[in-house]
């Protein structure tokens, strides 16, 4: 085996200390380019030399770096000592192949490019240039010569000897350089680099004076002075001003073709450097757009600088480069280290491999072209992703109604522009405010005047105060108030209360947060999302899915992120994209820079107490049929099931009477009540704090409002509810089952059954009736996702490069487009009863959609995480004009599993599995599928992505182990083995771990472990539980209660051999019946 360590500092005594980087390298190494071999050991190694200041070369960022560049089968990396480089002649200096120098304080800059001259290794950044980057006119000069944008400036040169001879005059509110006029507020910054004193000055209208900006001491980076005259020493460049949002945008590049960008606050913003509680200055992750990423291209390539880091300014639509750094690296980034040495690596073995007759060839990354294998067996390349994605796991919703009258909710109604549409929606904190000051004032002249002619309720307005001040804050992410104008009053049961006058019907809407459970559901989907992207089934440094951290890194993932204005909606569309792009820190930061959700006039949003004329007859007609006091008959239903879905009958059959049903759910209600009140008069349980902040108070306020409000005076009920209480047994069976509570297993049974008919129903009993209430909901997002698909094909009818052909060339239009959706219960409804019942395909002639279609019908529920998932590819080899050029895949997931009928779940045929051609066999009917067999795609994949791997290695037939790692093999997710998820990173070495641990556990210990040490890291416990696998479960270290958080459904292919024609002709059609019913309608009125 080899005797030099990889990793070398260079020291006088010639000895050499340092981290030997042999034993950091295994069978899967990622960085190992070829087979291991004991035969090349004794190779020539390529020798790379880091020439820095000690300061540099030992920071975290270069270690972490050069130790993964050490992994690399024949580079050893040589750190040159800083006493050599300051007191040895070059000729001294250590030999390398490839050298990776830069300047910084006390960097003798002209001995480097001394010893580049004698020893001419491969530069990874130019010396010479560094020279230009130390100089800010020499930077602007060759930024303006490359056509970047760069705020407006001039410079203005000053002889030291003759210091007031020069070009500036001096306004109050404006200086003139070089006859260009400078209005403050305007930058003043010194031409050498190396002077961080930049000055901002300030118009006198806002308070005159200056920012004076500084390299960070401690945690300032600027303070404020009242000096408001420039300086009269020394050589500057004044710029104007640009308006950002508080923020400066830091890129660091890798070659041309990698780049990444995270923002900090800006210093010119207060001087506090914002630190997390590790006291590391707080960085934001940051989308570049097509012409940012066009941008680092050129400033990387301008400066000759492989590693280099500059500033961007995004102000007024543009962005502009006000500062290029040179030679930088990210701080603190696990997935930035790995790129960039891979990166480096590749880079300086392409270069010098062949020189040194080193028998490597250019590794074909999976992810470089995104091409990969289809289900029929060709290669296609992978060119759109659409999802629409349902919310994560939340807190029960509850809501609110009272008439009102009085005469201040009427002034806010106006005040805030109701009037304009009839309707208005309340949710920041000042309007909130004013509802809750009502309220007081309300009640207090309730308690001084009991006969006064205020006409709302007493226990409706304190119920009102009571919500608002919850939390202590207000945040419209957890409340909100809708008020919709009444010309006539509501209508009442009795005509005599008619023509009382005009009120407001006020909605108060709160709860239905995002749990933290919610959170990491959403965040473990997002990371197991990245499997569906080239290269993603690779386990590169052992996290799955880095084929698109690096699509996106390398500028070919144009990822856009949509969200309705519901806050748990908001949230969980962050935290899926903190896992999609190994993102690091808090939720708010990633919501605000990557989540679009304002001004889409109703593309996900939905008012759900508008309803169409359809709807309001639907539920009418299902409020009847559920309060007959007798077993259901043949022609109930036909009534209730006209499309015999299986999940439908199925619960009719456990309802029998939907009134004796209801009775039962009533009592057990009661029975709850009671155990909570009991619960509260135990002084050792009364304080007890529930999941999530939750306490015995409020869950009794929580069931005695649904006890009140689902059985109505006249002794009916109230069949509305019947979703609400759902939603609270689930959300108390799966977060609150410590208390112990009896009886809540067959209230959720029974309310779930009640479910089941009254959701899907609510959208439409028959076919017509879903397709109508589905494009009422949904047609905004339909007409979105077919424009998605019609641009993605129209983007490369011109200039277009074979992909073959295109690697390394900066082609922007030649990416992968991702459209992530993220919306509430009725939007997936709709969107999956258009599908279903739009007349996509011919379910007589098309077995596989049909099958699909029985799969469909046996799912019981589109619970949290629902997804319905759209992929685009194009052939490369087909005529650009055929209709087999584009092929569309279809595929869904039910979301998350809810636990207690696990084994009842409906099977579908798997994520991507092979096509009927390929197997060489029918698919076989729905039954079929429940068997346990493995995965359509590990067996005919007709290309292998992995080139080792460890993971089928020690099977034991039967183990826990084989099934874990089969699972993760071979795709996104598998459909055979349903209890484990390939959504956690590192999870191979994990189990590994800790498989001795878990399995010597009691059954019921093993059942909530987890690997997990926080939340946002949450990763599955793989537990075996008396019942074989069970379904994988994240226990949320950190939170109140510990609570399970269930795994998600995988998702299931509908259909596999689309073509892009057949779906955009669909897609039109429903958008054009939409809009002649709507024409219609308007007639008619």
């Amino acid at each position: 085996s080899k005797q030099v360590p990889h990793f070398l500092e260079c020291l006088e005594s010639n000895e050499h200390r340092g981290l030997d980087c042999r034993d950091m390298r295994n069978a899967s190494d990622p960085y190992d380019e070829e087979e291991d071999d004991d035969n090349l050991s004794s190779e020539r190694q390529i020798v790379v030399g880091i020439c820095s200041m000690m300061k540099k070369s030992n920071s975290k960022p270069m270690t972490q770096i050069m130790e993964r560049l050490c992994k690399f089968e024949y580079i050893t990396v040589v750190i040159f000592p800083e006493d050599v480089i300051l007191n040895e002649p070059v000729e001294k200096w250590p030999l390398c192949d490839c050298l990776i120098s830069f300047h910084s304080k006390g960097f003798p800059l002209d001995k480097a490019v001394s010893y580049a001259k004698l020893r001419n290794p491969l530069l990874i950044n130019d010396l010479h240039m560094q020279y230009f980057i130390q100089d800010r006119r020499e930077v602007y000069r060759i930024l303006q010569e490359e056509g970047i944008d760069l705020p407006r400036y001039a410079v203005l040169n000053r002889d030291p000897d003759r210091p007031k001879e020069c070009n500036l005059v001096e306004g109050e509110d404006h200086v003139e350089v070089n006859g260009e006029v400078f209005h403050k507020p305007f930058v003043e910054k010194p031409v050498s680099a190396e002077d961080h004193n930049v000055y901002i000055y300030y118009p006198t209208p806002a308070g005159g004076g200056s920012q004076r900006l500084f390299r960070k001491i401690g945690s300032r980076s600027s303070v404020y002075s009242p000096e408001s005259a420039v300086r009269k020493t020394g050589s500057y460049i004044y710029e104007e001003f640009m308006p950002t949002d508080g923020t400066d945008v830091k890129v660091y590049t890798v070659g041309p073709d990698y780049a990444h960008a995270e923002a900090r606050k800006s210093p010119a913003l207060d001087g506090k450097v914002e630190r997390d509680s590790e006291g590391k200055e707080i960085r934001y992750p940051v989308m570049l757009t097509a012409m940012e990423k066009l941008v680092a291209r050129k400033v990387c390539l301008a400066f000759k600088q492989t590693v280099c880091g500059f500033d961007l300014l995004r102000a007024n639509g543009h962005s502009f480069v006000c500062d290029v750094n040179g030679f930088s690296f990210v701080k603190n980034s696990m997935k930035y280290y790995d790129d960039c040495a891979k990166v480096l690596g590749n880079m300086v073995m392409r270069e010098l491999a062949p020189q040194l007759h080193i028998p490597w060839s250019i590794p074909m990354e999976a992810e470089d072209i995104p091409i990969v294998p289809t289900t029929s067996g060709t290669m296609m390349e992978l060119r759109c992703v659409i999802a629409v994605i349902r919310h994560g796991d939340r807190t029960p919703k509850q809501k609110m109604k009272m008439e009102v009258r009085n005469a201040l909710f009427f002034d806010l109604f106006e005040k805030y522009g109701g009037y304009k549409s009839g309707k208005l929606k309340l949710k920041k904190p000042k309007q909130l405010q004013e509802v809750l000051d009502i309220a007081r004032q309300l009640l207090s002249e309730l308690g001084q005047h009991n006969d006064c002619e205020i006409e709302e309720k007493k226990s409706k307005l304190e119920q009102l105060k009571t919500v608002l001040e919850m939390y202590g804050h207000f945040s419209g992410i957890n409340r909100k108030v809708q008020l919709t104008y009444l010309p006539n009053g509501q209508l009442k049961a009795s005509s005599e209360e008619e023509g009382v006058g005009p009120s407001l019907l006020l909605v108060l809407k709160w709860g239905g947060e995002l749990t933290p459970a919610g959170r990491v559901q959403a965040e473990e989907l997002g990371r197991a999302f990245r499997c569906m992207y080239p290269g993603g089934q690779g386990d590169y440094a052992g996290f799955p899915g880095c084929g698109l951290l690096r699509l996106h890194s390398t500028y070919r993932h144009d990822l856009k992120i949509y969200a309705s204005d519901e806050g748990r909606v908001q949230m969980t569309a962050a935290a899926f994209a903190k896992g999609l792009l190994a993102l690091e820190g808090e939720l708010t930061p990633i919501l605000v820079q990557m989540v679009k959700s304002a001004n889409m006039n109703g593309l996900l949003d939905s008012d759900s107490d508008s309803l169409t004329d359809c709807q309001q007859r639907v539920k009418a007609r299902l409020h009847d049929i559920m309060q007959k006091d007798q077993d259901f008959t043949e022609e109930d239903y036909q009534k209730l099931a006209p499309t015999s879905s299986p999940s439908l009958l199925n619960s009719m059959k456990i309802i029998q009477n939907p009134v004796r049903t209801c009775d039962k759910v009533y009592a057990l209600i009661q029975s709850l009540t009671r155990q909570i009140r009991s619960r509260l008069e135990d002084p050792k349980s009364a304080s007890l704090q529930l999941y999530h902040s939750e306490t015995l108070e409020l869950m009794l306020q929580r069931w005695s409002k649904l006890e009140r409000d689902f059985r109505m005076k006249n002794g009916r009920y109230d069949i509305s509810k019947i979703p609400d209480i759902y939603d609270c047994i689930k959300y108390d069976t799966q977060h609150n089952s410590s208390l112990g509570l009896e009886d809540t297993l067959e209230l959720f049974r029974l309310s779930r059954a009640l479910a089941d008919i009254i959701i899907p129903q609510e959208y439409g009993i028959s076919k017509l009736e879903k397709l109508d209430i589905a494009s009422a909901y949904c047609l905004p997002l339909f007409r979105k996702i077919q424009l998605d698909l019609q641009r993605t094909h129209e983007d490369e009818a011109v200039n277009k490069l074979h992909p073959l052909y295109s690697r390394g060339v900066m082609s922007p239009g030649r990416h992968v487009r991702t459209r992530l959706y993220f919306t509430s219960e009725s939007h997936v409804h709709s969107l999956l009863s258009i599908f279903r019942y739009g007349g996509l395909l011919n379910e007589g002639k098309d077995e596989q959609w049909k099958q699909a279609m029985d799969y469909l019908s046996a799912v019981t529920e589109l619970n949290y995480m629902t997804q319905i998932v759209i992929m685009l590819y194009e052939d490369n080899n087909k005529d650009p004009s055929s209709e087999e050029r584009f092929h569309v895949e279809l595929h869904f997931s039910p979301g998350v599993k809810v636990c207690p009928d696990e084994e009842n779940a409906p099977m579908g045929f798997g994520f991507r599995p092979a096509s009927a051609k390929v197997c060489g066999k029918d698919l076989g009917s729905l039954e079929d599928l429940s068997k346990d067999e493995p995965d359509h795609t590990a067996l005919t994949e007709p290309l292998s992505i992995h080139r080792k791997s460890p993971l089928l290695a020690n099977r034991k037939a039967g183990s826990m182990e084989v099934r874990t790692f089969r699972s993760l093999h071979t795709g996104l997710f598998s459909a055979s083995f349903r209890g484990v998820s390939s959504s956690a990173p590192n999870l191979r070495e994990l189990a590994r771990a800790q498989r001795k641990k878990l399995l010597s556990m009691p059954a019921i210990k093993r059942f909530s472990v987890s690997y997990a040490r926080h939340p946002t890291n949450g990763i599955g416990a793989l537990c075996r539980n008396d019942f074989g696998i069970g379904p994988l479960f994240l226990c949320a270290a950190g939170f109140e209660g510990c609570s399970m958080v269930p795994s998600i459904y995988p998702l299931e292919t509908l259909h596999n051999s689309l073509s892009l024609k057949q779906v955009d002709e669909f897609l039109s059609k429903v958008c054009e019946s939409r809009n002649e019913t709507l024409t219609k309608t308007m007639k008619c009125r």
